[in-house]
């Protein structure tokens, strides 16, 4: 094994940002309210005004933000929902808790997203509304044609953005084209509070009912009227001190990550491996760098040889894909064979280590190590 270990991410916290969040944490405790004060208020005005929304709800977690945007807007018992099979188990979950139906779709293979296409193929006089997922950091590439086919049809629409902070396609920023857009902000993520997620909405209503639920269904938070059935989703004080810095650090993260891209970008260009491309109107906040390796490539050798020389490879966005995970071929009925293309893509992705702090070297001794697994197999 080497010495030398370059893991798959990092949450990225310079000691400045670190001193400030020991202080506004002390802060906190010292005054003695520790969740829904002003932190997580400005934290709310803050990311509402990144995504150049009228409104952002703070949570304790991205799932979390699912299922309440999904009762906010009103799912009911049986609605169906289209769900691209290419997620994190959340996605279709929060379908699920919140009364309604996911139908599952497959996906694009060249942006791993659910296109125009996908949800055509799906729609039926059920469908209430769609859930398109931004992955890897890239935003759906047909969002806005998504978008116009959504209002047409009267279905509404959420954006799982919870890869996808700061990310956006023709200016505009990942969270502002749905009904509402949910973000996570887990240790992983591009910015993290810790754990957490936001809501983001230009529909007061959503907001509203949002606010509800995360605290209990009271009509506010110093009532004692419960008006919903509601849930402890609350983010506390200190969660959004972290998101507070972390938001306003978030352009200088996503240059970074973006020079990383570049340079792997620029540095693959040995046969068996190929990146996802991200096309020029986007830009990626690249919460993965995603490659696709070639049919006859052996992911579980590749990834093993990598870690061998100290090369950590993220967890895949996804594999196995939902409809080939046990819970949902039961409650689904599912197989394997129903979406080929997201089987196919999944079964040949590879994240590469991605992180603020990289440095050149470090890519090129990934890129090197690469190199070196693919010219042994020749």
């Amino acid at each position: 094994m080497s010495e030398k270990v370059i893991p798959p991410v990092k949450p990225y916290f310079p000691s400045e940002d670190i001193e400030q969040i020991l202080a506004e944490t002390e802060k906190i405790l010292r005054s003695g309210i520790l969740t829904l004060g002003t932190y997580t208020n400005s934290f709310e005005t803050e990311y509402a005004k990144a995504c150049k929304v009228r409104h952002a709800v703070a949570v304790n977690s991205g799932t979390s933000a699912l299922e309440i945007a999904l009762r906010s807007i009103g799912l009911e018992k049986g609605d169906e929902v289209l769900v691209p099979t290419n997620t994190f188990t959340a996605t279709v979950a929060s379908v699920f808790f919140a009364g309604g139906r996911p139908v599952l779709t497959d996906v694009d293979p060249d942006s791993l997203c659910m296109n125009v296409e996908n949800l055509k193929k799906c729609v039926t006089p059920e469908t209430k509304g769609v859930i398109v997922v931004h992955i890897g950091g890239l935003v759906c590439p047909e969002i806005r044609e998504i978008q116009r086919i959504c209002r047409d049809l009267s279905l509404f629409l959420i954006e799982d953005a919870a890869h996808a902070q700061g990310s956006t396609i023709d200016g505009l920023s990942a969270g502002s084209f749905g009904d509402a857009g949910c973000f996570s902000f887990y240790p992983t993520k591009v910015m993290t509070t810790g754990e957490g997620g936001m809501i983001t909405t230009n529909d007061d209503a959503i907001a509203e009912k949002g606010r509800i639920l995360r605290d209990q269904g009271k009509k506010s938070f110093s009532s004692n009227i419960i008006v919903e059935l509601g849930y402890n989703w609350r983010m506390n004080e200190i969660s959004a001190a972290i998101g507070l810095v972390q938001l306003r650090r978030l352009p200088q993260i996503i240059r970074k990550r973006n020079e990383i891209g570049g340079q792997y970008n620029a540095s693959l260009n040995c046969g068996g491996i190929k990146p996802l491309k991200i096309p020029s109107n986007i830009v990626s906040n690249y919460y993965k760098y995603i490659t696709f390796l070639d049919s006859d490539v052996d992911r579980d050798e590749f990834k093993q040889e990598l870690r061998k020389n100290g090369v950590r490879c993220g967890g895949e966005v996804y594999w196995p894909p939902c409809h080939l995970q046990p819970v949902y071929q039961r409650l689904l009925g599912t197989k394997e064979g129903d979406f080929p293309d997201a089987e196919n893509a999944a079964k040949r992705m590879v994240c590469l280590p991605m992180y603020a702090q990289m440095r050149e070297q470090d890519v090129n001794y990934v890129v090197e190590k690469i190199e070196n697994f693919f010219s042994e197999r020749e």
